[in-house]
């Protein structure tokens, strides 16, 4: 997968995130600093694959998933999509 599909992904979640009425300021703060680490990801992939800090993004994104599924259905969705995504790409 080339970074340029990613990097639409994440500003469709982007968007969906900035959309989102009723979250949470500190859900909002995190999805802010992971979304932020993404965007490192995709300018920048390693090498040689991710590693422990890559998995950090893709579990840290899994539990804000799980914290969406009662008030925000659509955005768990979302974001797990996000999340297989982010491990098709190797990230």
């Amino acid at each position: 997968m080339d970074s340029k599909h990613l990097q639409e992904q994440l500003s469709k979640l982007h968007a969906e995130l900035a959309g989102a009425k009723r979250v949470d300021p500190a859900v909002r703060e995190l999805l802010r600093q992971i979304m932020d680490d993404i965007s490192r990801l995709v300018d920048k992939p390693s090498s040689g694959g991710g590693g422990d800090w890559d998995a950090s993004i893709a579990d840290r994104l899994e539990q804000i998933a799980v914290r969406f599924e009662a008030d925000h259905p659509a955005l768990a969705a979302s974001t797990r999509r996000f999340v297989d995504l982010l491990g098709k790409a190797g990230l």
